[in-house]
């Protein structure tokens, strides 16, 4: 559908060329064009191009016709305010016409030299036609440059002078208006034409242009040296020393928004990476009329401000107590609840700076920052994850802190781990390390008090958290004698998913931290006896009294041996059952290799456990007591638990009594939790395995802790 201001301008240019052409033209057709959106591009080609001539009729023809040329560049700046048309007026040369406009280029009836209202307002059309044109992109700016713009620009940002001081006509402030905004437009992110302004003697009038009567023309002002500056330290230093500070420190206080708006961004572009200017801004009051803006209703002075209040408080700076004792803080957090993005960053930064000082550190947290902090770290944009998190590592150096973290579940919200870039991740291990040396002492005290009185909300989340943050020795008084395992398994029975998920972290890493024992990689143990027959003894009929058949195959034994390693041996050949006396004793339920592997550990002590051989001989070890094969069995096992088969081995575990598995699969379930929830039978098998957990944590929480070794002196 046709843009229908872009309709109005199209049709104004075709009524005002109408005007132009003589009078026995036919326009009819070059109307129509102009409305036929088909055939839009040919008509404002025309259009411009007549527009152009006419500028430019001035300079060639003696009889040009002045209004004419009034009206052309009305209508060149009436197209320019659509984006669309710019590429089009620039393409058919409008841009050095304008140029040549900028200086009234004829002698006037009135007042000798002076301009009259008429042709100040042809300068003012020419300025807004050049600024809009500037405003698309980086390369129309240098071709206005290099269309000579600077110079007149220059001049006429001092025509007020000319025209007889503040009280000059409506037209002449316009024009003054317009063009600053050129060089705000022209100077935008390119270094070179900054610098070509400061040469040809641009700064000044600017600077004067501040105290001018017209608020339009201070905000005009005010903009184009906030663009000079910016990563400029030449156009710095001469706006500082042109004395610019006292009063875009006032223009701070203007209830105007676009006023102050353009003196915040102007200041803090002068404050940028230059420490002296930003003492200087302090001195010149700047502070408090800063602060006062972060309750701006302008979203973007309120950025700016937070921007500057951050740049205040920067690691070299004195003043950060002194921001906050005047009331930065308050709004500050309340802005960290912003709709727009880039206000959330820059209060996220400031506060930040802010929390730098131990002084503030605690105020922050009193006045709900932390929440607000930490709420922020779910936003996907990296910048504002970033701020947040530092705001947050400053804020974990105070121990008045802790209690705040830990009940706002900042310490889950931590370690869930949803950052967009990796300097995030590595400023939310220092906080969580941070937070981790100081759980000792008062703040574990007043922990502990929150968990035995508390709601059962807070009581889980400290829970939680300090089964990630503790000291291992204070395990059993945290989660024994204070009672935090059946927080951690409350949440296994009856919460969400991502609650479970809260939980089998934290139960997982106070097994971890708890022990170093962990089945699956802990080494097998010895057989009881201390002397071994050897290896060369196994199923050797030298010495052998006694003979076992398995599958009808002889092995030959020694009962000496047999006795020594198992008490089902002993009560076999030393008791009253039928096996004491008889010279061929038959085992059933044994296969021949798993048999003669279960008499090689028992004869020598050592033997390798095959996968395949390996559930069989925990079986036969079971059966037999053979406590040491048991427990290499057990270990073998505990290497192949896997996702797919978690719930044999916890049976096999449970069937057999072999504690060490059974340990190992539930540290399995712990640490792959998240990906055994998809399963349908995982709900009614965690249930199931809740009361092995508490046995185990409850086991090696109260385990004795061995005593160090006396030091030889």
């Amino acid at each position: 559908m046709e843009n229908p201001k872009r309709q109005r301008t199209t049709c104004l240019a075709a009524r005002n060329l109408k005007r132009k052409l003589s009078p026995n033209t036919d326009v009819a057709p070059i109307v129509t064009q102009f409305i036929d959106v088909d055939d839009e591009h040919l008509d404002l080609v025309v259009a411009i191009r007549r527009h152009v001539e006419v500028l430019n009729s001035c300079f060639s023809d003696p009889d040009f016709d002045r209004e004419a040329v009034n009206e052309a560049a009305a209508d060149i700046a009436d197209l320019a305010k659509i984006d669309e048309n710019v590429e089009i007026i620039v393409e058919n040369g409008a841009i050095p016409a304008l140029v040549k406009y900028l200086e009234c280029p004829w002698p006037l009836e009135v007042g000798g030299d002076v301009p009259n209202s008429c042709d100040h307002k042809l300068e003012r059309d020419c300025a807004i036609a050049l600024g809009l044109i500037a405003a698309i992109q980086p390369g129309y700016q240098q071709l206005i440059v290099d269309a000579g713009a600077i110079v007149p620009t220059v001049k006429l940002l001092k025509r007020r002078v000319i025209c007889g001081g503040p009280g000059g006509c409506m037209f002449v402030n316009a024009a003054i208006r317009r063009a600053a905004d050129i060089i705000t437009n022209i100077a935008h992110d390119n270094p070179r034409i900054k610098t070509n302004i400061r040469v040809e003697g641009g700064i000044p009038p600017l600077v004067e242009l501040l105290n001018f009567p017209d608020v339009k023309v201070q905000r005009a002002a005010a903009g184009a040296l906030r663009t000079i500056s910016f990563r400029n330290d030449e156009n710095k230093t001469q706006i500082v020393e042109l004395n610019a500070l006292p009063t875009l420190v006032l223009m701070l206080q203007s209830k105007d928004s676009s006023v102050h708006g353009e003196a915040i961004g102007a200041i803090g572009n002068l404050v940028h990476s230059s420490p002296d200017i930003k003492k200087e801004v302090i001195r010149a009051g700047a502070l408090q009329p800063v602060i006062s803006l972060l309750s701006s209703t302008c979203l973007e002075t309120q950025r700016e401000a937070a921007l500057l209040i951050g740049q205040f408080a920067a690691p070299d700076s004195d003043c950060k107590v002194h921001i906050a004792q005047r009331g930065a803080i308050t709004p500050l957090i309340k802005m960290l609840e912003s709709s727009d993005e880039q206000v959330v960053e820059m209060s996220a930064f400031a506060l930040g700076r802010l929390a730098q000082d131990a002084h503030n550190q605690a105020g922050i947290a009193h006045r709900g920052g932390i929440i607000s902090l930490l709420n922020l770290l779910d936003v996907k944009t990296g910048s504002v994850q970033h701020n947040a998190a530092f705001a947050l590592y400053g804020l974990a150096d105070n121990e008045e802190n802790v209690a705040d973290f830990v009940k706002a579940g900042g310490i889950q919200k931590l370690q869930d781990d949803n950052f967009s870039v990796q300097p995030t991740r590595d400023c939310v291990v220092r906080t969580l390390k941070r937070l981790q040396n100081k759980i000792h002492g008062p703040v574990l005290n007043q922990l502990l008090y929150l968990m035995r009185t508390a709601e059962k909300t807070i009581q889980i989340r400290i829970a939680l958290a300090l089964a990630h943050l503790c000291d291992p020795k204070d395990g059993k008084l945290i989660f024994i004698d204070n009672n935090g395992v059946e927080f951690l398994l409350e949440l296994l029975y009856f919460s969400s998913i991502k609650q479970q998920r809260y939980s089998s972290c934290a139960l997982y890493e106070l097994a971890k931290k708890a022990t170093s024992f962990a089945p699956e990689d802990s080494a097998p143990s010895s057989p009881t006896q201390q002397v071994f027959l050897g290896e060369e003894f196994v199923n050797n009929p030298t010495l052998s009294d006694v003979t076992f058949l398995i599958g009808g195959k002889q092995f030959y034994a020694h009962k000496i041996c047999l006795v020594a390693s198992s008490d089902i041996f002993r009560a076999m050949f030393d008791g009253l059952y039928k096996e004491r006396n008889a010279q061929n004793v038959e085992i059933p339920n044994i296969r021949w290799e798993v048999f003669e592997l279960m008499m090689r550990f028992i004869y020598s002590g050592r033997i390798n456990i095959t996968k395949h051989l390996a559930k069989d001989l925990l079986v036969a070890a079971d059966q037999y007591l053979l406590q040491g094969l048991k427990r290499q069995c057990e270990y073998t096992i505990s290497q192949e638990i896997c996702l797919d088969n978690i719930p044999e081995m916890y049976e096999l575990a449970d069937t057999f009594n072999a504690t060490a598995l059974r340990r190992a699969c539930t540290l399995f379930v712990l640490e792959h939790f998240t990906k055994l929830s998809s399963q349908l039978w995982f709900a009614k098998f965690v249930k199931q395995i809740i009361p092995e957990i508490r046995s185990y944590i409850t086991d090696i929480l109260t385990r004795p802790v061995e005593a160090s070794p006396p030091t030889v002196v």
